[in-house]
């Protein structure tokens, strides 16, 4: 499937839910996994601000990727986002929607508090 890459420079984002360990199978409540390298899948609700618009972007990033302190209004900086469409059959309904994934969620807040105090 086709990965597209986001560009970020010109976006304010923040953390709008603290990281969540990313469910694979709700039933048994299996975790998902990165298939390359096996670390575990978290999620992180981000509040995604450009172009005069503001969404609500629910972010898939392997466990290492997250780095600081990620309570909710903390400016992050996202590397390597990507989205990849998606569609499926479930019931007899189809779904689709767009799925995000960034190797890493960095808080700027330890980065701003250093740079003010020097």
């Amino acid at each position: 499937m086709r990965q597209i890459p986001v560009d970020t420079s010109g976006a304010v984002v923040m953390v709008a839910k603290t990281p969540q360990v990313k469910v694979r199978d709700r039933r048994t409540g299996e975790i998902a996994t990165a298939t390359e390298t096996g670390a575990k899948l978290m999620t992180v609700d981000v509040m995604f601000a450009a172009n005069e618009a503001v969404e609500i972007l629910s972010i898939t990033v392997p466990e290492p990727g997250i780095s600081g302190e990620l309570a909710m209004g903390t400016p992050v900086a996202l590397t390597g986002l990507v989205a990849r469409p998606w569609e499926n059959d479930f019931n007899g309904q189809r779904r689709h929607g767009i799925a995000f994934r960034a190797v890493a969620v960095t808080s700027l807040a330890e980065a701003a508090a250093g740079s003010k105090a020097a």
